[in-house]
């Protein structure tokens, strides 16, 4: 569910990027500055879950977007969709690279009394001058490992997500990443090799030549030795790890150190145990009060 399509986070790396195109934008620039903005989902969300058609297959928000990207802050249709979803408790699983999801930890909690919800924090480095260039509109690293913190304490399922992992250029703080969520209170971590699906590899490439021109090249053969001399490919098992000698390295060095600091194991997958229409519920008691 992505309550809008593009996003401010101006990350060059998004695999989301291409979406944009179906709807008659670029993946470049119109990816980040127009944004389309979904004010009735709440609304139709309602609609939805209320329907006697819908058996509360989980829900993921947002696949092709931050549903806590800047512009959330002043329109609050991801709240909106909260309050619904908590309603309702509806399984959920939130995915975000932004602070300002500590905003709705109250309707998180809601849920995860009903062990129906679960959250992703998006951790890619904890150097801030990265962050500044490689994500330039997202929340610190200091500010993510704060928000996972205060939703741990709040009692909400958190795990964090490095991703993605750009050989040459991040892949070397995996390590401390892990420890750094662990020290946080994140209970568990997962990973994801950089993709560079169509237009992405253009746009990807020409931000590594400006920002890192001393090791663009690197990067690149790098990226291309984990894809069998190409930048990207999309067979399934491929596209989130690649393949060859820095690949496995990758992935050794992950699963080493996720167990060191007890990430290995996944969260609880939410659960549609306690799933409700509130308006069924109304009708249920006034049979009980009969």
């Amino acid at each position: 569910m992505n309550p809008y399509r593009g996003c401010e986070s101006g990350c060059p790396y998004c695999y989301a990027r291409p979406t944009h195109e179906t709807l008659g934008f670029s993946s470049g620039l119109d990816f980040e500055t127009k944004i389309v903005a979904k004010p009735d989902a709440p609304v139709l969300l309602r609609r939805e879950l209320a329907a006697p058609r819908w058996r509360a297959e989980p829900i993921v928000m947002s696949g092709v977007t931050d549903c806590y990207q800047p512009l959330e802050r002043r329109l609050k249709i991801t709240r909106g969709c909260l309050e619904v979803l908590a309603e309702f408790r509806q399984p959920v699983s939130l995915i975000t690279k932004n602070r300002m999801i500590v905003r709705d930890r109250d309707l998180l909690a809601a849920l995860a009394e009903h062990r129906a919800v679960s959250v992703a924090l998006s951790l890619t480095t904890l150097d801030p001058k990265l962050t500044a260039v490689m994500e330039p509109r997202t929340s610190r690293p200091v500010d993510r490992l704060r928000a996972i913190s205060e939703l741990a304490d709040a009692g909400i399922p958190v795990s964090v997500m490095l991703a993605p992992i750009i050989p040459g250029l991040n892949d070397h703080e995996i390590p401390r990443l892990l420890e750094a969520a662990a020290e946080a209170g994140a209970g568990s971590a997962t990973w994801a090799m950089l993709r560079l699906p169509h237009q992405v590899k253009t746009i990807f490439l020409d931000w590594l030549r400006i920002h890192f021109p001393d090791r663009a090249g690197r990067v690149e053969a790098l990226i291309r030795e984990m894809h069998g001399g190409r930048l990207y490919r999309a067979r399934f098992g491929d596209r989130m790890r690649g393949h060859g000698p820095r690949a496995a390295q990758i992935a050794g060095t992950f699963k080493v150190f996720a167990a060191r600091y007890g990430l290995n194991r996944p969260l609880p997958a939410p659960s549609s145990s306690a799933f409700r229409r509130p308006g069924d519920a109304a009708q249920m008691n006034l049979f009980d009060a009969a």
